[in-house]
């Protein structure tokens, strides 16, 4: 093996034991080997996990995912925005960006890791049923999203807004609201000063105020 290589590889065995499961670190590894791709790994953001661009002021491909991920999602993240990338390599920008060409290559790249049977059993579970319909994102596909919420280091005095009871007071984004009606995937939350009505996400992570009797 070309000791350039070699180096290479173990540089980012030694920066993805951190954040990726011991069992895949190899497989990550060696998509970076195998694919030219500047990937960083940035502060949490509200809205996205993970992002692939390329763009005419970028060298190369790149590839960003949230720092604060347990390793469990930090891995299907990464996944997600590879299938992008080979996506991207393949067919330019005249595909949809979930489109059937990305899906087909999330689930190669998926494959593998579901082969292995090294997976906790929850999460093997939940990811070969989003084959059969994959969604944008690991946000968006709920089950995929709770399932791997199980295994985020606890938080104090956070909680999963779908966990409080109805008429929980909570604030979010530090805005007070109190705990509505479920519709669909959202919760029918209004906020305390404005009474505004708003649809919040039944994952979002909230700090539980105090519970409210009645209406």
């Amino acid at each position: 093996m070309d000791n350039t290589h070699q180096k290479k590889r173990e540089h980012l065995k030694t920066s993805f034991i951190k954040f990726v499961p011991v069992d895949f670190v190899d497989y990550v590894v060696e998509l970076f080997i195998q694919t030219p791709v500047k990937f960083k790994i940035v502060p949490p953001r509200k809205t996205k996990l993970g992002d692939f661009r390329m763009g005419t002021h970028l060298e190369k491909p790149e590839i960003t995912v949230n720092g604060d991920l347990n390793p469990y999602s930090f891995l299907v993240t990464t996944i997600h925005e590879f299938a992008h990338l080979h996506t991207f390599l393949t067919y330019g920008h005249r595909v949809a960006p979930h489109g059937s060409e990305w899906k087909n290559c999330y689930k190669k790249l998926l494959l593998p890791i579901l082969d292995s049977k090294k997976l906790p059993e929850d999460i093997e579970k939940v990811l070969i049923n989003s084959l059969i319909s994959v969604k944008a994102s690991s946000c968006s596909d709920q089950h995929l999203s709770r399932t791997l919420k199980k295994y985020d280091p606890p938080k104090q005095g956070i909680e999963l807004l779908e966990k409080l009871p109805k008429n929980s007071i909570f604030v979010l984004n530090g805005r007070e609201f109190k705990k509505g009606e479920l519709r669909r995937k959202k919760f029918l939350c209004e906020e305390m000063i404005s009474h505004r009505m708003y649809l919040v996400n039944a994952l979002a992570e909230v700090i539980p105020i105090k519970e409210l009797n009645g209406k």
